[in-house]
């Protein structure tokens, strides 16, 4: 007779948890590390009370705020290549519906998180309950099932048996590498504290084995056969390359072949900046050594990348005339975009079965790429002693501010500190295996281009997302993930605004994070693309009614939490504030207002297809709707 243990819903949740184990390249380890959890009703009674009795090894922390939390754990999985991560769980209702932002980062970013929102009550006996949605069309639908459009798998346990199955599937997708990202595990309140009779075999020790996939035999004869027919290959390193830890592999092809290698926002530091054949980050956001490179190419060879627009920059980066297209990823949906030949299977793992069957190929390159890169250097050391002046100053990407404009925030946010000198020095200061977090506005154009990551794994941007707010709880999640190392959260004021309570955790916990906050009174990535486009300035300044620009004490606002803050106004402070932070144990914020306009712009290859105004009454907005149908007429459709 089978034996069986009597446990609730919760209980059993957490129980299984326990046994998940993830096995690569022979190396066993605990898959799940804990639960974030923000408490109310329809989880503490259940979740709550089962995490108090019998949390097994689960780790557990309260988060401020649902979505941050739920940042930090998607974070926390990406720090750790996949190989770890955490559950999330939430009331119903609103707490629930704070998630959906987070499941659409972890989605887009191919990330596993569990998440676990409690939902109303299977009898409907109460309906309708506390923060309940009603729709006449059907009662069974509820906020949860929004998740469904950013979930890998979803499920509603209706009954306790069912946990069981949505278990297995979910765990089954978050441990497939061709279909990781969140699932999301509904529970109603009263299922969630009912108790059932579960196999005892339910919860044995389960180890999910990720294999490294090997492509097929024509699959690497194509491939080899098509680098060994180019003159002028490019490798793309995207996420893949970095979650199959293939830069060893990179590098040896690379400089076996000489061929030049350039990364996604996902790929970049699979490889050290140090590499002489690395030429940084390509795309809208990419050097110029990056994307000539790119548009000189005969064959582009993109591994473990999905080809965002802002990598394949809308589409216009590739001289298809000229280039033909090869693709390696373990997703056949991936490897099959653009029309490119198709190699399905683990980024390392294929590379190492391709390096043999390419021995003695030489590309024709010569002293090109060291060309490529030494002109992009000598333009980055350029921004870097780019200062503002009164007088005659030009600001690095745009002329829409007047300098009668320029010299109004520098006069309200007291301030001469160009965006892109603080942030090339920042590099500079901080230590080479310190990892550095980013997300949204024009930061990440500089971390693209700007940022020299010199180890492994050091450089962390969310940009499939391109989420405002996962800034700092991700530094948190990242802080969890690499306790040894300094993190930096990369931050706008627009950013912060929208979401740090997780600052607020990291000091609960003793997480400390470094939170970097370039404050320019605005939300001026998005400013430069309205005025760009022929659009005024409006709406994305911060100015009050009396028309002045907002100059806020953002270090007051850390203090009051706790954290140790330090205000910034030259490159010598900045300095001497980083090198302070270091010796912290506790959260530290460092605040440098940076005059807008004083970022980076695109170099050549980095135009964007955004959606502009054909019809409008303003020639400004006329003349750049005809410059886009323009570039248009010139590039790939498809």
């Amino acid at each position: 007779m089978e034996k069986t243990v009597c446990l609730t819903t919760a209980q059993a949740l957490l129980k299984f948890l326990n046994q998940q184990y993830i096995s690569i390249d022979g190396k066993e380890t605990p898959y799940v590390e804990g639960i974030f959890h923000v408490y109310g009703h329809g989880n503490v009674l259940g979740i709550g009370q089962a995490l108090e009795l019998e949390p097994g090894h689960l780790k557990s922390y309260s988060g401020k705020n649902e979505q941050g939390m739920a940042h930090a754990a998607t974070a926390f999985a990406r720090q750790n290549l996949r190989k770890k991560i955490f559950a999330v769980s939430t009331s119903a209702g609103p707490g629930a519906a704070n998630l959906l932002t987070a499941a659409g980062t972890a989605f887009a970013n191919n990330i596993p998180v569990l998440f676990l929102p409690a939902d109303t009550f299977a009898t409907r006996q109460p309906d309708p309950v506390l923060q309940q949605l009603e729709h006449a069309g059907s009662v069974a639908f509820s906020t949860n099932d929004a998740f469904q459009a950013v979930s890998r798998y979803w499920d509603r346990i209706n009954r306790p048996e069912q946990l069981m199955s949505a278990l297995l599937r979910a765990f089954e997708v978050m441990t497939n590498p061709a279909t990781m990202g969140p699932t999301t595990i509904c529970l109603p309140q009263d299922v969630e504290a009912e108790a059932y009779d579960y196999p005892e075999e339910f919860f044995k020790k389960r180890v999910h084995y990720i294999d490294r996939r090997i492509p097929t035999a024509r699959e690497l004869a194509g491939a080899s056969q098509r680098i060994k027919d180019s003159k002028r290959p490019v490798i793309i390193i995207g996420g893949g390359c970095k979650y199959s830890e293939a830069g060893e592999i990179l590098e040896q092809l690379s400089r076996d072949c000489q061929i030049p290698l350039v990364e996604t926002h996902a790929g970049k530091s699979t490889v050290s900046w140090k590499f002489k054949n690395n030429l940084g980050g390509m795309g809208i956001l990419g050097t110029s050594a990056a994307n000539k490179a790119v548009q000189q190419a005969d064959l582009i060879i993109g591994i473990g990348t999905r080809y965002t627009d802002f990598t394949s920059a809308s589409k216009s980066i590739f001289n298809f005339e000229q280039a033909k297209m090869m693709n390696i990823n373990v997703s056949r949906q991936q490897a099959a975009k653009l029309e490119a030949f198709q190699v399905v299977g683990d980024a390392k793992a294929t590379l190492e079965q391709l390096a043999p069957m390419i021995e003695g190929y030489q590309t024709t390159y010569g002293e090109k790429i060291n060309e490529l890169k030494e002109e992009w250097i000598s333009e980055r050391n350029r921004l870097k002693a780019a200062h503002f002046k009164r007088k005659d100053f030009t600001p690095e990407i745009k002329d829409h501010f007047s300098q009668e404009i320029l010299n109004e925030y520098a006069d309200a946010l007291a301030t001469n500190l160009t965006q892109t000198e603080v942030f090339i020095h920042l590099n500079d200061f901080v230590d080479e295996d310190a990892i550095v977090i980013g997300s949204a506005g024009s930061l990440p154009g500089d971390m693209q281009r700007l940022w020299n990551p010199m180890k492994e794994n050091t450089y962390h941007l969310e940009y499939g997302y391109s989420c405002m707010g996962y800034e700092i709880a991700g530094a948190m999640g990242v802080r969890m993930a690499r306790p040894e190392q300094e993190v930096y959260a990369l931050v706008g004021d627009g950013s912060f605004l929208m979401l740090h309570s997780e600052l607020v955790s990291s000091l609960q916990y003793d997480k400390k994070i470094n939170i970097v906050l370039f404050d320019n009174s605005g939300f001026g990535c998005i400013n430069n693309l309205q005025m760009d486009n022929g659009g005024a300035s409006q709406g994305t300044e911060f100015r009050n009614t009396k028309d002045e620009i907002m100059n806020i004490d953002y270090a007051k606002v850390a203090e009051g939490y706790g954290a140790k803050a330090y205000r910034v106004s030259s490159i010598a402070e900045l300095q001497a504030a980083v090198e302070d932070a270091k010796k912290q144990t506790r959260s530290t914020l460092i605040e440098i207002k940076v005059l807008p306009k004083t970022m980076t712009d695109g170099y050549d290859g980095s135009w964007w297809n955004v959606g502009i105004s054909e019809v409008s009454g303003k020639a400004a907005v006329q003349e750049a709707y005809k410059a886009k149908q323009a570039k248009l007429a010139t590039i790939r459709k498809y």
